[in-house]
């Protein structure tokens, strides 16, 4: 058996954590033979239910899980670990300016990007969740100086994979017939989930996106809508956020960095855009196409880009950048 890796969860007493937890505890993540030492760090009012959520790991008896530490302390939760899912995050109220939100979360993600800093393995690789997630990331990406860069990432695999079941449905096939789409730019319904270098696999064979949906007003309309808004939808059905699609999410992400992406295939993710090869402003977390080896990411170059899917990875890049230099704003105050 390998050594234990040990893996944070923040947040992880919420919802999302809740169907996450058993996901990576019995090896669904991280590999069927990786014993795992689960960090759970959370607010100290909720200590009371995460140690219902430590009660109920053991009872699953998982015979990868070798421990479960529960705490409120940063310098317990950080120490020498493996990965880090940032999950916990200031969510926006009612009545709340966006400003607020971003400063509230610039204070959360700056001492957890210090934590990281100071107490995790320079090799750590760190999942960002919570929102705003892209610049949420680059916070406690700049506040771990001494942490690469691209160790950094954040999920736009809920809105990649949001788009691949969307097309799947469309096209009366399984959602793994869907390979290559993408999710330009923020975790927000500025995004553009883009089908252009989309494959899917049908009865007669491998067809690009729009030859196999045969419907081009649907893909450039509402599809992209519906995958922009689908957030939004799942609260105003379940009156909660999405929490079991989200852990989904977060499981293929965070597998995909262990494992690697299939040849010829890749998936979006929020990382670092300096020199990237799409003109996508320097300095941000920006979701692209990217394929992994060795827990290495690279995103995919040289594929074309119409006016149209410029003029909307911009607006999505601009988003961004305003995001940035507000929250850089109060990290600099």
């Amino acid at each position: 058996m390998a050594e234990p890796i040990s893996v944070l969860v923040t947040g992880a007493a919420g919802q999302i954590a809740y169907s996450l937890l058993f996901s990576i505890a019995k090896g669904d993540v991280f590999g069927k033979d990786q014993p795992i030492i689960l960090l759970l760090l959370d607010i100290t009012p909720m200590l009371p239910v995460l140690e219902g959520v430590v009660m109920e790991l053991q009872d699953c008896a998982l015979p990868l899980l070798r421990e479960v530490i529960a705490t409120d302390k940063e310098e317990v939760a950080f120490k020498d670990l493996d990965a880090a899912i940032l999950v916990g995050s200031m969510p926006r109220k009612e009545g709340m300016e966006r400003k607020d939100l971003l400063k509230a979360n610039v204070a959360i993600f700056r001492s957890q990007g210090a934590a990281l800093d100071k107490y995790a393995k320079k090799t750590v690789h760190v999942l960002v969740v919570g929102n705003p997630a892209n610049t949420n990331c680059l916070i406690a990406a700049k506040s771990a100086p001494s942490i690469p860069k691209e160790n950094f990432s954040c999920l736009t695999r809920l809105d990649h994979n949001r788009a691949c079941s969307q097309v799947a449905m469309r096209c009366g096939v399984p959602a793994t017939h869907v390979k290559n789409v993408i999710i330009w730019g923020n975790h927000s319904s500025t995004q553009y989930p883009d089908v252009h270098h989309c494959k899917v696999s049908m009865s007669s064979g491998e067809l690009a996106c729009f030859d196999a949906v045969k419907d081009d007003s649907w893909l450039k309309g509402d599809f992209i809508a519906t995958v922009q808004q689908r957030g939004a939808a799942v609260i105003k059905a379940r009156k909660l956020s999405s929490a079991m699609s989200a852990a989904k999410a977060i499981c293929d992400h965070m597998r995909d960095i262990w494992s690697g992406t299939p040849k010829g295939e890749f998936i979006s993710m929020g990382v670092y855009s300096t020199g990237n090869p799409y003109g996508v402003p320097e300095d941000l977390i920006y979701s692209f196409p990217v394929q992994i080896k060795d827990k290495a990411w690279k995103i995919v170059d040289s594929l074309a880009i119409n006016d149209f899917s410029k003029s909307k990875m911009d607006a999505t890049a601009a988003e961004l950048m305003e995001e940035r230099d507000t929250a850089l704003a109060f990290l600099a105050a």
